[in-house]
C-alpha cells in the first residue's frame, strides 16, 4: 500500500481509548476532557475487522495506543486477536505504565511482543509536576514487569520540557545504562490541550545528544534512521541500552513516513497532524464489506499528507490533542 509520494505504509496505530487516568502536562488538561461516549468506541470485534483488512493491504506492524490503553477492560482480549491476524508481524503497546505491573504477564502471554512506557521523570516530585499524579513507584514496578515478561527491547519514552524535567536527561541516560533499557527522548510537539506548545520550552533532540555525549559518548547504530521514527544510538563504552531521538520538530522525518492511525472512534488519520479524517466506523456499522473499506483505506493513504507542516508558517494545529489521536 503505497501513497502518492510512493511511501510504503505498513504501520498501524491504533487507539483504543480517549481515556487517560494521567493528566500530563503536554498532552491534557489537569481537569481532564470530554470523554467519548461508549457507543461511539469501535468494539474489539470492529479494530480487528480493521486490522484484518489492513494486513490485506500490506500492513504489518500494529501499535496499541490510547490515551491509556489499559484503562480498557479486557485488553488481552485485543491483543490475542490482532495476535491471530494473518500477516500482522509485530504488535506493541504504549502505556504509562501505571497499570503495567498488573497487566504485563497477561499482556504477554496474549501474544503482545513489545512494551514502550512514557515516564517523564525519574523523581518524585517533577514526576508529580509533569504527569498531575502520584505514581512513580508505581510506574518503574510497571517497567521491572515489563522487563521480565518481554523479550522485545523495554522501550522508556521521554518528553523533556525546558525549566520542568531537562536537568533529568543525564538521569535518563543512566537508566538506560544500568538497565539496558531504549530510552528515546521525543520533541514536544503542538497537541497539547492546553495549547503551552512554544519554541521556548522546546528541548531539541541534538541539544539533548550533545549533553549526554559530553559525558557518556555516543554512537549512532546502523546507517541512520531508515524508516523508524528514532536515531538511535549506543554508548562507545559498551554500556547496554539504547538511547534515542524522535525528533518531530526539529529534524522532520515526514519523507520516510511509513504509518497511518485509527482513532478509538474509528477515524483514520493519514498523519499525526492531519486535518481531514476517514470516518471508517460508518463504515463498519452501515453494512460495508471488507472489500469496500479496503478502497476507502487505499484511497485515503493515496491522498497521505507530505509533512506535518510544524516549521511551516500556515501550520494549523490539529482539533484533536495526543490522547484523542492516538500517539
Amino acid at each position: 500500500m503505497k501513497d502518492k509520494l510512493g511511501r510504503t505504509i505498513d504501520n498501524l496505530r491504533v487507539s483504543v481509548t480517549d481515556r487517560c487516568n494521567f493528566r500530563c502536562l503536554y498532552c491534557m488538561p489537569e481537569g481532564g476532557l470530554d470523554w467519548l461516549p461508549r457507543a461511539e468506541i469501535l468494539s474489539y470485534e470492529e479494530i480487528e475487522r480493521v486490522v484484518g483488512i489492513g494486513a490485506t493491504l500490506g500492513i504489518r506492524k500494529v501499535r496499541l495506543t490510547g490515551g491509556e490503553p489499559l484503562v480498557r477492560r479486557d485488553i488481552p482480549q485485543l491483543v490475542e486477536k490482532i495476535a491471530a491476524v494473518p500477516g500482522i508481524e509485530d504488535l506493541s503497546l504504549t502505556t504509562n505504565g501505571v497499570l503495567l505491573a498488573e497487566a504485563a504477564e497477561g499482556l504477554a502471554k496474549a501474544g503482545l511482543q513489545r512494551i514502550n512506557v512514557s515516564l517523564d521523570s525519574l523523581t518524585r516530585e517533577t514526576f508529580i509536576q509533569m504527569s498531575r499524579r502520584d505514581a512513580l513507584d508505581r510506574v518503574m514496578a510497571g517497567l521491572e514487569a515489563a522487563a521480565r515478561y518481554f523479550d522485545g527491547p523495554v522501550k522508556v519514552n521521554a518528553v523533556i520540557l525546558r525549566g520542568i524535567n531537562d536537568h533529568e536527561i543525564e538521569h535518563f541516560a543512566r537508566l538506560a545504562r544500568e538497565r539496558s533499557f531504549e530510552v528515546r527522548f521525543i520533541e514536544f510537539m503542538p497537541l497539547d490541550a492546553d495549547k503551552i506548545w512554544s519554541r521556548n520550552a522546546l528541548v531539541t533532540g541534538d541539544e539533548i545528544l550533545r549533553r549526554i555525549h559530553a559525558i557518556h559518548p555516543l554512537r549512532e547504530e546502523g546507517g541512520g534512521r531508515g524508516r523508524s521514527p528514532s536515531r538511535d544510538h549506543v554508548f562507545e563504552d559498551g554500556a547496554g541500552g539504547k538511547i534515542g531521538f524522535i525528533n518531530s520538530v526539529s529534524e522532520p522525518f515526514c519523507e520516510s513516513c511509513n504509518r497511518v492511525r485509527l482513532t478509538a472512534d474509528g477515524k483514520l488519520r493519514t498523519c499525526l497532524f492531519s486535518l481531514v479524517e476517514t470516518d471508517l466506523r460508518q463504515l463498519l456499522r452501515g453494512g460495508a464489506d471488507d472489500a469496500a473499506i479496503a478502497r476507502v483505506i487505499e484511497n485515503a493513504v493515496w491522498r497521505k499528507e507530505p509533512g506535518h507542516r510544524i516549521n511551516e508558517a500556515d501550520f494549523v494545529r490539529s482539533a484533536r490533542t495526543m490522547s484523542q489521536i492516538g500517539g
